[in-house]
């Protein structure tokens, strides 16, 4: 009897921890999820994009005339003061002569030489008729004054000899051309080294700064207008940012930029202005949008950002709204719930349904009210297994 007693005991007792081991692996596991703490502070709206740095006032140092420019001895970075040399330009030498350019040379030459002497001749020939110009008027005035002459044929002779003498005239005008062009056409003929180097002309600074980009530094021929090198001040910088249109509304001048990722410690800005005129952009991803030019000034310490430099790529945050002791909660813990949004608030070890309501979101938190206090613990990016009063395991970070 005491042995069946015990055997029947024994099933009981297997009976009973079979039934309590289906009872454990059949029960809900807690639902294992992250956790962040609700908390108070400043809150921030704000439009973030890409930008890139620039100085304000570039200036480009050009070539005024066509000339020989002088290696130029500066480098990027050098500092230069208002009124410096920073380029010597030399005249241009002469082209070199092949033998085709320099029989032609030679011909026009012969031909100038040519044309002296036919001056020459036209010289002497008006010289001659000058003076029988002359005897005729001589003999004229001669006879008139004993009455055998008109006055007439005497008015004719005197116009006879001033006609000769601005023929004359005229002849000697063009050998002096004729000289002049065949001294032109000898100059064709001379080496081109043969020359006395001309005056240098110096190229100075614009304004004071430092170098930017040297354009031409090895010595060469140059045209007019040829861009020689840049000069800036690098603390009058700004950045440039190309906003969507929608953003751009949003992003009045005086508005509050904080600009980042640069490669140094976040600057202070503040937007100077938002050009009127927007201009069409292809993105990464083939998409027409529509972008507008909004121009930010820096306004922290040049020593904050002196490493910064002209066109360096930047992250500009312009804040449109901020408040001040807002309830701050993580975005990633807000999920639709009916007409509003929901958070699920830790209660113990259980998750409870928490309404809330939205006041404004950014790209990290919101300003919520109503549903939660300061230092409750909500769920952040809530599972599709987490429902209200469901049993919860906060994962360890």
């Amino acid at each position: 009897m005491l042995q069946l007693n015990r055997k029947t005991l024994g099933w009981a007792g297997a009976a009973v921890a079979a039934v309590a081991a289906l009872a454990w692996a059949f029960a809900p596991r807690p639902v294992q999820v992250e956790t962040s703490a609700v908390k108070q502070g400043r809150f921030e709206q704000s439009i973030e994009e890409d930008g890139r740095t620039r100085l304000k006032d570039r200036f480009t140092v050009s070539a005024p005339v066509a000339a020989r420019l002088a290696r130029i001895a500066l480098r990027e970075g050098d500092p230069v003061v208002a009124g410096d040399t920073v380029a010597v330009l030399m005249p241009v030498m002469s082209s070199m002569v092949d033998a085709r350019s320099r029989s032609e040379a030679t011909a026009r030459l012969n031909a100038a030489a040519a044309g002296v002497e036919r001056a020459g001749a036209r010289i002497a020939k008006a010289g001659i008729a000058l003076q029988e110009a002359r005897l005729e008027q001589d003999r004229s005035e001669k006879l008139a004054a004993d009455g055998f002459v008109s006055a007439s044929r005497l008015d004719a002779s005197r116009l006879a000899a001033g006609s000769a003498q601005r023929e004359l005239d005229m002849a000697e005008a063009e050998r002096v051309v004729a000289v002049y062009e065949q001294a032109q056409a000898a100059a064709a003929l001379q080496p081109a080294a043969a020359g006395a180097p001309g005056r240098p002309l110096n190229v100075r600074a614009p304004v004071s700064g430092v170098v930017l980009r040297v354009v031409q530094a090895s010595e060469a021929t140059v045209p007019a207008g040829a861009a020689l090198l840049d000069i800036g001040d690098p603390s009058r910088m700004e950045v440039l940012s190309e906003l969507l249109t929608t953003d751009a509304v949003l992003a009045q001048p005086g508005r509050t930029v904080v600009i980042e990722r640069w490669g140094g410690p976040p600057v202070e800005g503040r937007v100077r202005r938002v050009e009127p005129a927007a201009f069409t952009k292809v993105s990464a991803l083939g998409i027409e949008e529509q972008r507008v030019n909004v121009l930010i000034d820096v306004t922290s310490p040049p020593q904050a950002w002196r490493a910064m430099g002209d066109g360096f790529r930047v992250t500009a945050r312009i804040i449109t709204a901020s408040v001040d002791r807002a309830t701050l909660v993580p975005v990633g813990a807000l999920f639709p719930h009916g007409q509003e949004m929901a958070v699920y608030r830790i209660d113990g070890r259980r998750a409870r349904l928490a309404p809330v309501k939205v006041l404004a979101r950014n790209a990290s938190e919101a300003s919520v009210r109503d549903g939660l206090a300061v230092g409750d613990q909500v769920v952040v990016y809530p599972p599709a297994a987490l429902a209200d009063g469901a049993r919860v395991k906060v994962r360890a970070p």
